[in-house]
């Protein structure tokens, strides 16, 4: 377990294949065999506040594979196009230099064979429009005015069709997945290794965003999430302000952004480097839930919905297995779902009731949350399912409570 850190950091700053051009392309042709009307998207705009970094939307970035602001998207069953905003010299002065329509090898530099100037979008919308009765928007305020000038046009959101394929991921896209589970994983061993009483959570927090930066990401998946004491039976809390104690147990739900990509790891780890009898027996209650869910994953499979799906056998085995203080089952504090999609966005669009397909990447995070013993765990892993089963991408962090008791401020020592 020593070299595990050092390990990944060897192998890290991890430089995984980016999605090839091509593939943009034929995501934007599958889409519009689907298409029975004009589909416009809009890309993020350069952000006006000093906090916030470009980033672009994850629909947009899908189809287009473009990291410049202020971009949109027309295609239709024939036709697909991208209208680039025109060069501000001002702009470029504070943002760097941007592409425009017109410029030699821009078709080349975008991957679309169409590339027009902005303000000819809604004169190509309307020309689209006249032999088209529907319209496909995401909902995003520019899409009104659009709505407006064709206002006896179907409007359909686009959310659905999009959704449809970016539920399976290509091997490309798991690669970067990978990517940013591994550096997800490095982080976590690094806040085991610092992780000891009389530390703030916001500390631990920082130790993993600085480990995952070094290693090449470019952001957070989501605002960390480290809980301890009472902090962790909230699902969501990510304020990071408590000292930590001994004797608690601390809820650290993080994961990295790699190339666009990202990953979603959580462990619940001992703030002393040891467990209390009530705290192991319910850890390993949560972990033996995960490990049912997760040997049961196969295609077909479902995540919800039936009395066989994944997070059925999760519940059951919580609900069967140890008690509250109160002699009642444990079911009722497993309090949230089981799983989500994992891509682009760390809360993937898709709909998480369908059968499970190879090439999916979904969650499994089970866990029992007890305010009244101020004790919250949770276990999660970023997951692919496999032709036969599963891949989980995480697996380099430990779970197993011994060997988590053994790297709490050990690791690298």
């Amino acid at each position: 377990m020593r070299f595990v850190f050092g390990l990944l950091c060897a192998i890290l700053p991890l430089t995984a294949a980016e999605v090839p051009r091509e593939e943009y392309g034929a995501r934007r042709t599958d889409l519009r065999k689907s298409l029975d009307g004009v589909l416009v998207l809009f890309g993020a705009n350069e952000p006006d506040d000093l906090h916030d970094s470009f980033f672009q939307e994850s629909n947009f970035f899908y189809l287009s594979g473009w990291q410049e602001p202020g971009a949109a998207l027309i295609l239709t069953a024939k036709e697909e196009i991208l209208f680039l905003p025109p060069r501000d010299e001002r702009d470029e002065l504070y943002n760097g230099r941007r592409t425009a329509a017109g410029e030699s090898g821009v078709s080349a530099t975008t991957g679309f064979a169409h590339v027009l100037p902005l303000s000819a979008l809604e004169s190509q919308f309307l020309r689209l429009m006249e032999s088209s009765a529907r319209m496909y928007t995401l909902s995003d305020p520019r899409a009104q005015k659009l709505k407006q000038i064709a206002p006896l046009h179907q409007n359909v959101s686009a959310e659905a069709l999009i959704a449809r394929l970016r539920v399976e991921k290509s091997p490309a896209e798991i690669d970067l997945i990978r990517k940013a589970t591994d550096a997800s994983v490095a982080a976590h061993l690094a806040a085991w290794k610092r992780m000891k009483p009389g530390l703030h959570e916001y500390e631990i927090a920082a130790t993993m965003v600085d480990t995952y930066s070094e290693l090449g990401c470019e952001r957070s998946a989501y605002a960390p999430i480290v809980g301890s004491g009472p902090n962790g039976v909230v699902l969501h809390y990510s304020a990071n302000r408590r000292r930590m104690d001994s004797g608690e147990v601390a809820v650290i739900d993080v994961g990295a952004e790699c190339s666009g990509y990202t990953s979603d790891v959580t462990r619940t780890v001992p703030v002393n480097g040891k467990f209390s009898a009530r705290e192991r027996e319910l850890y390993d209650i949560v972990l033996g839930a995960q490990k049912a869910a997760i040997a049961a994953m196969k295609p077909g499979v479902k995540v919800r919905g039936d009395s066989k799906s994944l997070y059925q056998i999760a519940y059951d085995y919580i609900n069967t297995h140890g008690k509250d203080l109160h002699g009642q089952p444990l079911g009722k504090y497993f309090n949230h779902g089981l799983s989500h999609f994992i891509g682009l966005d760390v809360h993937d669009p898709g709909d998480i009731n369908v059968p499970l397909e190879p090439g999916m990447v979904i969650s499994i995070e089970p866990g029992v949350y007890i305010a009244e013993e101020s004790v919250g765990i949770r276990i999660e892993d970023t997951v692919v399912v496999t032709e036969t089963g599963a891949d989980v991408l995480s697996a380099a962090l430990p779970k197993d409570a011994d060997e988590i008791e053994r790297s709490i401020g050990k690791l690298g020592k």
